[in-house]
């Protein structure tokens, strides 16, 4: 067993048995209770010691395990040899292994007296460069102050120096600049309208300065500022004039510079204005000269354009001419339009904007008493009126050729027509423009001019038709001059249908062309229904009327005067049934007797006066009965006869009718009569009062009202 202790070796002593008292590692000597143990602790030698070294040691300690493991690792064997040697070869092993640290302490301390040297050097270096720094320090102490000082005003200087600078860049223009803004030689671009826009918050800035004491600096500044802008606004106006003269409106995509430079522009409204003045003069030659060259096939100078068709030689009749012509004004002014929407529709509310600004920095606009009179700026009227002036000399053409068609026409149709096509271009272009444009204005004068001269032809008409006024007709049919008239209102009727005045107004817009086309004629037929005798004055008057009727009613805007004359028909009607009354009274021998009747109150005394009248007497009602069974053989025919020439057949039947039941009904109040004067005779017979030989007043007119009714059914 191989032990730590440096004593001599001794021979281990024999293993114990695990049943030997079973004494554990763990166990010290001294708790053995054994009688061996006592008497070895008695006799205490040098083997006894070790021997109780050895019990006494603990298997648990880490460090004699750690041995024990190192031990094992070298792969000594438990040998004799080995033993004794173990400890010389471990404090061998000690003994190089303190060598080898007394070598490396060896060249630590060469290391560290390098370090000392150098150490040594540095303290040495750094007392020169103290003593250097020293002196320095000394020679420098006197120009610190004034360094200082030099330090602070160049901070003040480079301070300055910024505030210049943003100051200038704020506040100034730069020559390249005021270059771009005033130099004719300069283009307006984009770079232009910066520099504008940035001379314009200069002057908005310098309302600053102006706050300040210091005021002469601002109002340099502004004065400068102002004087750039007005000069770079007079470029802004000579370029836009330049631009006018030559652009081209047919272009869809028109340059936003233009429309830049009039939204920039309208802060200068007199600027402004003199811009439109111009450009509407420039539009107003360029479209005369094309509405020429469209009329012509050639320019005002002469010059041929063989790819027009010219108005004037494609349009053979005056209505196809003017309403080629018309269409040629509309086209251009919806063109137009449509091209001059892009300048101020599109940037409407931004040219406002910058005419109420320059109104309000107007000097004179100060001086205003009354404030409502600077209207804002309205773009879509300002749109419309630009275009009206830009059509303006084409619309003098186009009334010049207008007028001398209409004053030579000789047609009342016609001329209607004209005047027809004429109002429907009235109300498009005022739908278009507005109604107070020059195109509107001179379409209304043009529509009133040929509703003149409608009216004169058909004055004119109406005068050649005098003389057969006077005549008497032949028949009763409604004249031919009627006929002829009503035609062509019936023309000028279907013209007027399709135009586009107002629903409301129709009516009453279409009554002066009644007054001129229609009532001179119903006039003349009155004055010749007046040589006739009736009912054949009645009879031609119902024809008349119903003629009229008969093309009035296919037009609503004709109601209220189809009414008038269906209502003169009626009281006509009413007058014709009261003379086929008289004929069936007078022609059935019954008018004595219906007069007697009529003059009679019904009352009793009355019934007993009958038996006394002439008329009620029994030979007279055999006369009146025998001659109204004559008359009633051909009563129907001969009555609807009477109505033959009547040209409504149905209206005659239902006159014939009328009178027929009126009649029936007057006879049945005869037959009621004669039947109460029978009765009252046959009553003062059973009381004796009178004879019975008296013949009944029933028996001489034996007919009744049922019978007749039938006969006249």
């Amino acid at each position: 067993m191989i032990t730590s202790d440096t004593s001599s070796y001794s021979a281990p002593l024999p293993l114990r048995s695990p049943s030997a008292g079973h004494v554990s590692a763990h166990d010290s000597p001294s708790n053995v209770q054994t009688p061996g143990t006592i008497s070895a602790l008695k006799s205490f030698t040098p083997f006894t010691s070790k021997v109780t070294t050895v019990l006494a040691t603990s298997y648990a300690d880490s460090e004699f395990r750690d041995t024990l493991s190192l031990i094992d690792s070298r792969h000594i064997t438990n040998s004799s040899a080995t033993r004794r040697q173990l400890r010389l070869t471990l404090q061998k092993e000690v003994i190089d292994s303190n060598g080898d640290i007394i070598a490396e302490f060896g060249k630590v301390s060469d290391q560290l007296r390098r370090i000392g040297a150098t150490i040594s050097r540095l303290n040495k270096s750094y007392d020169d460069m103290k003593s250097h720094i020293s002196a320095a320090h000394d020679t420098t102490s006197v120009l610190i102050p004034e360094a200082k000082s030099l330090m602070r005003q160049r901070q003040q200087l480079e301070t300055k120096h910024q505030l210049l600078t943003a100051f200038n860049k704020q506040f100034i223009l730069s020559e390249e600049e005021l270059a771009t803004l005033t130099s004719t030689a300069e283009a307006v671009d984009d770079r232009f309208f910066a520099v504008l826009t940035k001379a314009k918050r200069i002057c908005k800035d310098c309302e600053i300065l102006l706050g300040f004491e210091i005021q002469a600096l601002g109002l340099e500044i502004m004065e400068q500022t102002s004087r750039n802008l007005n000069l770079a606004f007079q470029k802004l106006y000579r370029w836009i004039q330049r631009a006018f003269k030559t652009l081209n409106l047919e272009n869809p995509h028109m340059g936003s510079s233009i429309r830049q430079a009039l939204r920039v522009l309208a802060e200068r409204p007199s600027l402004f204005q003199s811009c439109l003045d111009v450009f509407a003069e420039t539009r107003e030659q360029i479209l005369s000269d094309t509405f020429f060259t469209a009329l012509t096939g050639s320019s005002p100078s002469g010059v041929q354009d063989r790819l027009i068709k010219p108005i004037e030689l494609a349009a053979h009749d005056p209505l196809r001419y003017i309403g080629d012509m018309l269409a040629w004004i509309h086209s251009a002014t919806v063109s137009e339009r449509e091209a001059l929407e892009v300048l101020f529709v599109a940037e409407g509310e931004e040219i406002a904007k910058g005419i109420r600004a320059g109104r309000e920095n107007e000097i004179w606009h100060l001086a205003e008493d009354d404030e409502n009179e600077i209207t804002s700026f309205d773009p879509v009227k300002a749109l419309n009126e630009l275009v009206d002036r830009d059509l303006s000399g084409a619309a003098r053409i186009l009334r010049q050729r207008v007028e001398h068609v209409i004053r030579t026409n000789e047609e009342v149709i016609l001329a209607y027509r004209l005047a027809n096509l004429l109002n429907f271009y009235r109300i498009t272009f005022t739908r278009l423009l507005s109604a107070k444009s020059v195109l509107v204005d001179a379409l209304q004068s043009l529509e009133s001019e040929a509703l003149l001269q409608f009216r004169s032809l058909m004055r004119d008409y109406v005068s050649n038709l005098q003389h057969e006024f006077e005549q008497r007709p032949i028949s009763l049919e409604s004249p031919y001059f009627l006929h002829e008239s009503l035609e062509q209102l019936s023309a000028v009727m279907k013209t007027y249908d399709t135009s586009l005045s107002s629903t409301d107004s129709r009516e009453v817009d279409f009554q002066p062309i009644l007054t001129e086309a229609l009532d001179p004629f119903l006039a003349g037929c009155e004055k010749m229904a007046e040589t006739l005798e009736p009912p054949s004055k009645t009879i031609f008057s119902i024809n008349c009327a119903n003629t009229a009727i008969a093309v009035l009613s296919a037009f609503d805007f004709t109601q209220e005067r189809t009414q008038y004359l269906r209502t003169q028909v009626d009281q006509l009607s009413r007058d014709l049934v009261d003379s086929q009354y008289l004929f069936f009274r007078n022609e059935s021998g019954l008018d004595a007797l219906l007069s007697t009747l009529d003059s009679l109150s019904g009352k009793e005394e009355d019934i007993e006066k009958i038996r006394t009248l002439d008329a009620f007497q029994p030979t007279s009602l055999e006369v009146a009965s025998h001659t109204l069974d004559n008359f009633l053989a051909s009563a129907l025919m001969d009555a609807v006869g009477s109505m033959v020439q009547l040209q409504d057949s149905r209206l005659g039947r239902q006159i014939t009718e009328e009178a027929a039941e009126k009649f029936c009904i007057d006879f049945g109040r005869l037959e009621d009569v004669l039947m109460s004067a029978d009765e009252w005779l046959e009553l003062q017979s059973q009381q004796g009062k009178s004879d019975d030989s008296v013949p009944s007043l029933r028996t001489a007119f034996p007919r009744t009202a049922d019978e007749i009714r039938v006969l006249l059914s």
